[in-house]
């Protein structure tokens, strides 16, 4: 047995192996056009913020939303930053939000605008008036849930730690303002007025309230994830059905056997022998591509699994190209494993062109693109880098193991 008999065995062995956790293990991650959910467009108002701080607002604006919807147990939500088009002469800030598995609107979008505002201000008791202090809750470092053991039965309360600006301030604000009083505000509601009986250097402090245990961690929860860096407005909402979303895979699958099903015939029928060895490495590309899905993992979209049935063309492109060239070998009565060897070593640089050339096209639209672009150019640009494998690897090894006499 040569040792390209070997490394067939082996490579089926593993394409079983593979087949059996692709098929058998977890299901594969779906996006919003194919699972179903919610589909949210914010633009955000960047107006009080210098236009040097704004691409980093808008990061700190995605990742404050994206902690807040991983918190509600959204299967993998996508949140992304996009420029919109121009808006009083600059480019309009917008922020995406696809929510899997959530059709229902008006929940979405209460779930996104659920953002607590904590605020400190100082409490004029004989006009009642509020003044602001600038402390807020994005110079909070983290909330804990405490208990205070002077009250019977330990009552919840919230302890409050601020990072290095917000110390500085709060001790600046006690000092100043020894004998007044210091509202605690979340959301615009009085939740403690303390006297403030001497200044404060440690940079913590504690909301105290009738709070039962579940209250006071929601309070710790949205504290800790804190208010949005800049007011937001929603312009945009689409639903996509579950099942809507159903059918759309079931015709991305059913597109893929079909054409699958045809290039495997045409290969057998046009170059028999060879054909049939190309679509068993054919197969082991696919069993490999599905595996890459699942390890990585992508999120398949309708647009990811457009780019999978090309990249089976691809594949098989590949295949075409070494096949033409043995047929040619085999008319000057070059035949056998040579006919093989030559086959391949003649093909690698038009393969290698071909799909270089794809792959940094692939490059750019998922730098560039959206993120229903993004998907269709990751899963190309993996089919590249598998293609190249499955055909100067799989498809080789398969030829030498039948061809090769010993």
């Amino acid at each position: 047995m040569t040792k390209y008999r070997f490394w067939s065995i082996v490579v089926i062995a593993c394409s079983i192996w593979a087949a059996f956790f692709v098929f058998n293990g977890a299901p594969f991650k779906l996006g919003l056009d194919l699972s179903g959910g919610t589909h949210l467009v914010y633009r955000a108002d960047t107006s009080g913020v210098d236009s040097g701080d704004i691409e980093s607002a808008m990061t700190s604006l995605r990742d404050t939303i994206e902690r807040r919807v991983n918190l509600f147990g959204v299967a993998e939500p996508i949140v992304q930053v996009e420029q919109g088009g121009a808006f009083e002469g600059e480019k309009e800030q917008r922020l995406i939000v696809e929510l899997p598995g959530v059709t229902d609107v008006d929940e979405a979008v209460k779930k996104i605008g659920e953002t607590p505002i904590l605020e400190f201000k100082l409490l004029n008791q004989d006009s009642g008036e509020f003044v602001s202090t600038g402390l807020s809750g994005s110079r909070l470092e983290r909330a804990e849930l405490r208990f205070d053991s002077n009250q019977i039965g330990s009552a919840p309360i919230v302890g409050l730690k601020f990072n290095s600006e917000g110390q500085v301030l709060f001790s600046q604000i006690t000092r100043e303002n020894t004998g007044k009083v210091l509202g605690i505000f979340l959301d615009g509601i009085l939740l403690q007025a303390p006297y403030i009986k001497e200044e404060i250097s440690g940079g913590e402090a504690v909301i105290t309230g009738s709070f039962t245990v579940d209250e006071a961690k929601q309070i710790v929860r949205d504290l800790n994830y804190g208010a949005l860096p800049m007011p937001v407005e929603l312009i945009g909402t689409e639903t996509i059905g579950a099942t809507l979303g159903g059918e759309a895979l079931s015709s991305g699958v059913k597109a893929a056997v079909v054409g699958l099903l045809l290039v495997a015939l045409f290969m057998i029928v046009w170059y028999r022998l060879p054909g049939f060895i190309s679509v068993l490495a054919l197969s082991v590309y696919v069993i490999a591509m599905l595996l890459l899905f699942k390890i990585i993992p992508v999120t398949l979209t309708a647009a990811g699994i457009a780019g999978f049935i090309i990249s089976i063309g691809m594949a098989i492109d590949a295949n075409i190209i070494i096949f033409e060239r043995l047929k040619e070998l085999k008319t000057r009565n070059v035949g056998g494993a040579e006919a093989v060897g030559e086959s391949f070593k003649h093909a690698w640089s038009a393969i290698r062109d071909g799909q270089l050339t794809t792959f940094l096209g692939a490059i750019v639209l998922f730098w560039f693109g959206t993120s229903s672009v993004e998907g269709f150019a990751l899963v190309l640009g993996l089919g590249t880098l598998v293609s190249v494998w499955s055909s100067m690897f799989v498809s080789r090894i398969f030829m030498f193991s039948i061809y090769l006499k010993n």
